[in-house]
């Protein structure tokens, strides 16, 4: 399929490029709905175990485009609005519900729905060029967007989060790693390499056990602590049968590392 972004697969790993550069890959509503439609399909692609999401030249994402997205929007009813909200959050839903790993590569301006996706990404590496804004009150919006005021504060907490969604202050990349809403930072030349060393790895891991992982992470954010210890110890049941698990025996037991399969 072709798409208004760069899409590339090599050794198990999937790099999305949004590519836009003279508008600081701003989205487009064919853009959105691309990508919403291409991390639904993700889940049934075997040839994929992990995403790398980044942007070409200045920016990862700026958010949606002024032009093409706020103008039109102006001129809809309430329903091409819930529509088109519907849509954006959908894109961050099919994200969590991706079960691969989902690596965010922030090459620079991340903005907006730019800032969800990378919120919504599993792990967020950062170049030391890079910018985070959550800016919706900017514009006259609620901070509460595409799922933002839900996931960003699990990860930052309550009072960091309040504070990036009321200002919408420029979150630069060392601020941004002290309250944990990136990962690592790194030099500007080294982000693509790194972030594909870190999908390389997961890539050859174990994928059920990953895409368990990332389940019951998901699953457990509603569900009491006893609730969760079961729900645990169901997960871990049915992994501990896996042939994955049986490989790493064997593997330990010859004293060599083992070759993961996937099941």
């Amino acid at each position: 399929m072709d798409y208004d972004f760069l899409y590339d697969v090599a050794e198990g790993v999937a790099t999305v490029t949004f590519n836009r550069p003279d508008v600081l890959n701003a989205l487009t509503f064919t853009v959105y709905a691309q990508f919403r439609d291409l991390m639904e399909n993700l889940r049934y692609d075997d040839r994929v175990k992990v995403v790398v999401l980044t942007g070409a030249g200045k920016a990862f994402c700026s958010g949606g485009d002024v032009y093409d997205i706020i103008g039109e929007l102006l001129k809809m009813d309430v329903k091409g609005h819930l529509d088109f909200t519907r849509m954006t959050g959908a894109v961050v839903a099919n994200m969590r519900l991706l079960d691969k790993p989902i690596i965010a590569a922030l090459n620079g301006t991340t903005a907006g729905a730019g800032a969800v996706i990378a919120l919504a990404s599993d792990l967020r590496i950062a170049s030391e060029r890079a910018k985070i804004r959550f800016l919706f009150t900017n514009v006259g919006l609620t901070g509460a967007d595409m799922g933002a005021a839900y996931l960003l504060p699990r990860l930052v907490g309550m009072g960091h989060a309040l504070e990036i969604l009321y200002f919408g202050d420029a979150i630069l990349p060392d601020h941004a790693e002290r309250i944990g809403l990136v990962n690592k930072v790194v030099a500007h030349d080294d982000l693509l390499p790194t972030a594909q060393a870190w999908a390389a790895r997961l890539a050859a891991g174990p994928a059920q056990a990953l895409a368990m992982t990332k389940r019951m992470v998901n699953n457990e954010w509603s569900m009491d602590l006893l609730s969760a210890i079961e729900a645990e110890a169901q997960a871990q049941a049915l992994m501990l049968m896996g042939e994955d698990h049986r490989l790493f025996f064997e593997a330990f037991r010859e004293k060599v590392q083992p070759t993961f399969v996937g099941r």
